[in-house]
């Protein structure tokens, strides 16, 4: 007899024996028990999950000569000639191959005689999404009213192809991926019965290659058996994948953790000679490092590596914070690796990275909030001094932003000497910038204070230029617009300055704003009072200059008063 590959050789013959698709089989089952069945059914999945096969094994179900039922016999004349495919009531049809409405209508010509030997006359069509448009226009009136004795039975791997009002026509099933435990415990029931000397780590290779399809691990599984001479062990596998060997990874990763940059290299070097596919290489580091995650957040997690205590071992070198970054840095590097002048160079340059950077502890870490030292306040008090004392000749928003500044970097010299800690603390300040703004109790120039001090740009910043402070809570800060503004309130807007309120402040505080009018002046407004007040003194002060009277005099000139500008 000659060799029938293990993906037609092992291909269920009833629903007991599928692989996974649970939910699909259970759903057909009790619809065949109670004789719940529908004209048409629409099996959507990947390739080799088993669509066709579960729509051979409902056309048996349906047609078996004990009757309508869930477990057929595959015993009697019907369910061997639909095994064997040659039932002729079970009508395969490969739709890549008959895409022509000819070919449709010829096809449906037929629904209308009833069976020759079995109960129902099957129709399973493969790949239906590769019909055209008028071959599904034709077929949609026969899915709408079909005869009793037909039964249609569609497969394909692309579902957002197929009309609307084909879909509509049918249930259907979405067949899942399998998983890689699923596939290599089936692949191992197989070597058992085929007597096949094997190892459990090859057969978890030919899993994860075959990416969740049955058909794929056959066929990969029928490969091996060829290459190992009938004895497939994870070396033999690795060469035939292409994939790299554990040994090679593991050293790559020991030297990864212990931050040995020559021992890196020796590891590329050898992982080089032995495989070119470096985007397989940093899947695997990816999948070791999602592995790595999953043992640091639960300790006892179940995870699915070989070495599991060579996988302990790691996580105990690495931070938690390491590996999420080492995570991403080869995702990226993935990504990237196509564009790199050649892929090892490319993969060397992605290690460089995990060697050179480390996570910022200040910036992954966040700190509890630290009362304020009397150093600090004292720093603070004298920035304030020092702002006061400034000239009057710049506008105060801009004013207040240079000593915002000036006093930052005083706030952060001050905090980089050695610790001054009293006995006694003050309360911290709202913000963690300077001057202190107390807001409870709102003054006049409190809201420009804190304009001076938050980082606003654009709209968003004149919109709180034309603001003035109602109230501010525990909860809440209320604010009141300028009715004559009110085109520049949006929820964006607001939500902008609420969140540059909640930075300043250290906590969320929700922002109400309200539109009307105001007896104190919005800090705009006071600062355009006070540049025209500036300019009418810097005029007055011109036209009084002496030097400037005996000029107009001498060429009997007037001075204008739009050509003086104050700089700021």
């Amino acid at each position: 007899m000659a060799y029938q590959v293990l993906a037609r050789k092992w291909r269920p013959r009833n629903f007991q024996q599928m692989v996974g698709q649970e939910h699909v089989l259970q759903a057909l089952s009790n619809a065949l028990s109670h004789n719940r069945l529908h004209h048409a059914y629409l099996f959507t999945g990947t390739r080799g999950v088993g669509k066709t096969t579960i729509a051979r094994i409902f056309a048996k179900s349906l047609n078996c000569e004990t009757g309508v039922t869930a477990t057929p016999c595959g015993q009697c004349a019907i369910c061997r000639q639909i095994d064997n495919g040659n039932f002729v009531d079970l009508i395969e049809i490969d739709a890549a191959s008959r895409t022509k409405v000819e070919d449709t209508r010829e096809l449906l010509d037929s629904v209308q005689y009833v069976p020759h030997l079995g109960r129902y006359k099957v129709y399973v069509i493969d790949e239906v999404h590769m019909l055209s448009g008028h071959s599904f226009n034709a077929l949609l009136k026969t899915l709408e009213e079909p005869p009793q004795h037909t039964k249609f039975l569609l497969a394909t791997t692309d579902p957002q192809k197929i009309p609307v009002t084909v879909l509509s026509r049918c249930l259907q099933f979405h067949l899942k991926h399998l998983s890689a435990g699923q596939i290599a415990h089936h692949l191992s029931h197989i070597l058992a019965e085929e007597k096949i000397i094997h190892e459990s780590s090859a057969l978890k290779q030919i899993a994860k290659a075959a990416h969740g399809s049955m058909r794929d691990a056959l066929s990969l599984l029928d490969q091996a058996i060829a290459f190992s001479n009938h004895e497939i062990t994870l070396a033999k596998t690795d060469a035939l994948l292409g994939s790299i060997q554990t040994v090679y990874l593991y050293r790559l990763m020991d030297a990864i953790c212990a931050k040995d940059s020559q021992q890196v290299f020796a590891a590329i070097l050898e992982i080089a000679e032995h495989t070119s596919d470096f985007v397989q290489v940093l899947a695997e580091l990816l999948l070791i490092f999602h592995q790595m995650a999953i043992v640091q957040l639960i300790a006892d997690a179940p995870v699915d590596f070989a070495d599991i205590e060579k996988l302990r071992e790691w996580t105990k070198q690495l931070t938690t914070e390491e590996v999420q970054l080492f995570y991403q840095i080869a995702l990226m590097g993935r990504r990237d690796l196509p564009l790199a002048p050649s892929p090892q160079t490319g993969f060397e340059m992605v290690l460089l990275r995990m060697l050179f950077f480390s996570p910022n502890e200040n910036s992954v870490k966040a700190q509890p909030p630290v009362r304020p030292s009397l150093r600090t306040c004292a720093a603070g008090e004298a920035i304030q001094k020092m702002v006061s004392g400034l000239p009057r000749l710049a506008n105060s928003a801009s004013l207040a932003m240079t000593a915002s500044r000036d006093g930052a970097e005083l706030l952060q010299n001050s905090l980089a000497a050695p610790p001054f800690e009293p006995k006694q603390q003050i309360d911290p300040p709202f913000g963690n910038l300077m001057p202190n703004v107390d807001l409870k109790a709102p003054k006049d120039n409190s809201w420009a204070e804190v304009l001076a001090q938050i980082n606003l740009t654009g709209i968003t910043k004149t919109l709180a230029s034309y603001c003035v402070l109602k109230e501010i809570t525990d909860t809440h800060i209320y604010l009141l617009l300028d009715k004559s503004q009110a085109i520049l309130l949006n929820e964006k807007q607001r939500e902008r300055l609420e969140q540059a309120l909640t930075n300043f402040y250290g906590i969320f505080r929700k922002l109400e704003i309200s539109i009307g009018s105001s007896e104190t002046l919005p800090p705009a407004v006071m600062q355009k009072e006070q540049e025209e007040k500036r300019q009418r003194e810097v005029l007055k002060n011109i036209e009084h200059n002496s030097q400037v009277q005996n000029i107009l005099q001498t060429f009997d000139a007037k001075l204008s008063s739009e050509n003086v500008k104050i700089l700021t």
